[in-house]
């Protein structure tokens, strides 16, 4: 139980995705301009995250290993990534529309996103058994949506704030993130 729970702070908190292995980068600045946009892309991601980790794992034990096919690691990933994603967006679209509209096309960009494509190739590399996978995939997604909840709530401070001019925009949200980087780096001490 204690491995499990490590393996959930390891991947939401020291081993953050976007703030320590800077995966998800170009969601995580692109989206994180509204706390609710956020928050919705967060939890999306974090279903999909969870999801995908339960598919790399059997797939890896079910077809990649026992077939020797290794090498298509990327190719069915990718395809169960994609096969999730457009779940998650018809059901967003049918239970959620404004949510749907705000995603806008940052929503099917989670197929792409780089930080789904890690957690499902980090669970062979780590030889996670299913449970393991559940718990590192869903550290991974309440990592991803702490971090992009985080900026937002800051972006949306920032907008009030007296930033001088050459700093306006792109350069204080590239700096703020770099903060946020530095700061999750103090819990490297909790593992």
């Amino acid at each position: 139980m204690i491995e499990l729970f490590l393996i959930f702070i390891g991947a939401a908190l020291v081993n953050n995705f976007i703030l320590a292995r800077f995966l998800g980068i170009c969601p995580f600045i692109g989206v994180s301009r509204q706390i609710d946009t956020s928050l919705g892309l967060g939890i999306a991601t974090t279903f999909v995250m969870t999801l995908s980790g339960i598919l790399a794992w059997f797939m890896q034990e079910f077809i990649l290993v026992p077939f020797n096919l290794p090498f298509m690691q990327y190719v069915f990933f990718i395809l169960a990534i994609s096969s999730i994603v457009q779940f998650v967006e018809m059901a967003l679209r049918k239970m959620f529309p404004t949510l749907y509209e705000a995603l806008g096309i940052f929503l099917p960009l989670i197929t792409t996103n780089c930080a789904i494509l890690g957690l499902a190739l980090l669970i062979p590399l780590n030889e996670y058994g299913l449970i393991q996978s559940v718990f590192f995939g869903f550290g991974a997604g309440v990592g991803f949506t702490l971090a992009i909840v985080l900026m937002a709530g800051i972006r949306e401070r920032l907008l009030f704030a007296d930033v001088p001019k050459p700093l306006q925009g792109a350069s204080i949200t590239l700096i703020t993130a770099g903060v946020m980087a530095m700061a999750f780096s103090g819990f490297l001490g909790l593992i």
